[in-house]
C-alpha cells in the first residue's frame, strides 16, 4: 500500500460528522472514467442475470461480486476510502459483506407507502443487550448512477438515528420515519454509513437505472454475511489486501491477532503510528 493514501485519512471534522450523524458523504471519490469502467462491468453482470431469467422490472441483488472483475477487487483497499474506514473502525478489519444492487425503473406511479426501514446485521440487533447497540461495522456505497434527484430508487436514511435501538413507524403503513431524507448524490460519490443507521431502499419511479456497489467492513471476528469465494484471490494479493479478504494464520488470530494476521497494523505502526490504538 502506497503512503500517498494517508492524504485521505479521516479528518477530525469527518470523524465528528460520522459519530454524530451516522454517515459521511465523499463526493468525487471515483473519477468519471472509473465510474464508466465499473458501470460497464455492472451492466455485463446484470445482462447475464437477465439472460438467466431475471425480471427486468425488479431490483437485482448480487452478492459476492468481488471475484467478478479486478476493478471490484481494487475497491477493497481503495486509497481514497480505506484510510477513512480504518480511521473509524481501527486496524482489525476485513470485508465481511459485499453486494451489488441494480434497480431498474419500476414503471409504477410514486406512492407514499412506508419503506422497509431497518438497521443492518439481522439477529445482532436482537441479541446484543446494550443501548445503544455497538457499531461493529460500516458500509461504503459507491454510486454509479445519477441519483441527484429523489424518486430514482434513492437510498433513504434518518440522520442521527444510529444511536436509537427502535424507531416509530407510521401505523397506517404510509409515510416515512420522522426526519427521513433521500440521499441525493451524483455518480462517483461514496457514502459511508454506520450499520446502525436506520435506512432503506426505495422504489425507482424514474427512467434511470440505479447502480450501486456496497462494501461492508467489520471486525475480523465477525463472520462473513455472504458466501464469499474471495479465498481464490489471496495468492494474488499483497498482505494488507489478504487481510481485508479474510485471510489469517488460524482461528484465534481473528480474536488475538499476531503481526502476520494484521499487516495493516504493522504498516500503520511504520507510516502512521498516531493512527494505531
Amino acid at each position: 500500500m502506497d503512503q500517498t493514501c494517508l492524504q485521505y485519512s479521516l479528518t477530525e471534522e469527518e470523524r465528528k460528522q460520522f459519530d454524530e450523524t451516522g454517515y459521511l458523504i465523499l463526493e468525487n471519490a471515483l473519477s468519471p472514467e472509473h465510474v464508466s469502467a465499473l458501470t460497464k462491468e455492472v451492466d455485463r453482470i446484470f445482462d447475464e442475470h437477465v439472460n438467466d431469467g431475471h425480471d427486468t422490472t425488479k431490483a437485482l441483488f448480487h452478492p459476492n461480486f468481488i471475484p467478478d472483475h479486478p476493478l471490484f477487487l481494487d475497491l477493497v483497499d481503495y486509497e481514497k476510502v480505506l484510510p477513512k474506514v480504518w480511521g473509524i473502525l481501527g486496524w482489525n478489519i476485513y470485508l465481511y459483506h459485499a453486494h451489488m444492487i441494480v434497480t431498474p425503473p419500476t414503471g409504477q406511479e410514486p406512492s407514499d407507502k412506508t419503506f422497509g426501514w431497518h438497521q443492518d446485521s439481522g439477529r445482532m440487533n436482537i441479541e446484543m443487550e446494550t443501548d445503544p447497540r455497538p457499531r461493529m461495522s460500516l458500509k461504503v456505497a459507491y454510486f454509479l448512477s445519477d441519483l441527484s434527484e429523489a424518486g430514482r430508487g434513492n437510498f433513504w436514511i434518518v440522520p442521527n438515528s444510529h444511536l436509537k435501538n427502535t424507531v416509530q413507524r407510521p401505523e397506517s403503513g404510509f409515510g416515512q420515519l420522522e426526519g427521513a431524507i433521500p440521499v441525493c448524490v451524483k455518480p462517483g460519490t461514496a457514502v459511508f454509513f454506520d450499520r446502525r443507521l436506520w435506512h432503506t431502499a426505495s422504489p425507482n419511479w424514474s427512467d434511470i437505472t440505479r447502480k450501486v456497489l456496497f462494501y461492508g467492513y467489520g471486525y475480523r471476528w465477525i463472520r462473513t454475511k455472504d458466501d464469499m469465494t474471495v479465498q481464490s484471490l489471496w495468492d494474488k494479493s499483497d498482505p494488507i489486501r489478504r487481510q481485508l479478504l479474510g485471510a489469517g494464520t488460524n482461528c484465534n488470530g481473528y480474536y488475538t491477532p499476531t503481526d502476520q494476521d494484521v499487516p495493516l497494523r504493522e504498516w500503520l505502526k511504520e507510516y502512521a503510528p498516531s493512527q494505531v490504538k
